[in-house]
């Protein structure tokens, strides 16, 4: 697929466009709502995010996005190299219209893309895993942003994704159990971490251009028949 470059001009036109649509569609968002979204917004951050390779439990799945949802992590990125990502309804509770999910699975190594596009984004990649020696939640720097990595249950992370992980973290444990499962595993860690962040000097809010971006992406996923007021805004402002 050929990218398409747009000049200075053209991006500006298209950010305007897309500021004048979210106005419009906000007189259709009640105040409550509005101010839940604001809130929200506030304390989402892309300072972290979550990679899963290879999980397929629908339960599994579905629990790790809630958690990315209730501690603030906006992006998801699904490697799916054996597997299909599937998800649960049921225990989602559509989580999914306020994250935004990346999948990679087109290339026999879904992973390698996966990690080139995020370090060319400027993460670092954190493998979870309790058998490497590595980081605890609590000592993991977060001066860069990280993206966390996590492998299904049965068989953890790919021999790709753990030769080339940056560093690793796991999380202590003093039982018989070899490991939390993957839902808890992401929801210890994404708590802690996001916890850490909220309370550090570091800039990890996004920005008014990320928060507008997401807004408008929500008032589409909340007002019904959105679509017939697209059209509306269209015909009303060219």
């Amino acid at each position: 697929m050929v990218g398409i470059t747009l000049s200075g001009t053209q991006a500006l036109r298209m950010l305007m466009n897309d500021q004048k649509l979210l106005n419009f569609l906000l007189e259709y968002i009640t105040p409550e709502r509005k101010a839940k979204f604001d809130a929200v917004l506030n304390r989402r951050t892309r300072h972290l995010t979550v990679v899963l390779e290879d999980i397929f439990q629908p339960h599994n799945a579905s629990a790790v996005l809630r958690s990315c949802d209730l501690t603030g992590v906006q992006d998801v990125h699904i490697i799916e190299n054996n597997y299909v990502y599937d998800i649960n309804p049921d225990v989602v509770v559509g989580s999914t219209k306020w994250l935004n999910l990346y999948k990679y699975n087109e290339q026999p190594n879904n992973t390698i893309q996966a990690f080139e596009a995020l370090r060319n984004n400027g993460y670092r990649i954190v493998a979870t895993s309790p058998h490497q020696d590595g980081y605890t939640p609590e000592t993991l720097p977060l001066d860069k942003p990280l993206a966390l990595v996590f492998g299904t249950e049965k068989t953890g992370l790919s021999d790709y994704a753990l030769e080339h992980a940056d560093d690793f973290v796991r999380i202590p444990m003093v039982g018989f159990t070899e490991s939390f499962n993957i839902s808890v595993s992401a929801a210890l860690l994404l708590y802690t971490l996001s916890s850490r962040l909220h309370t550090s000097d570091i800039r990890w809010q996004l920005s008014c251009d990320e928060k507008d971006e997401l807004l408008l992406q929500w008032c589409r996923n909340t007002i019904k028949r959105v679509e017939v007021l697209e059209e509306t805004f269209r015909k009303r402002f060219g």
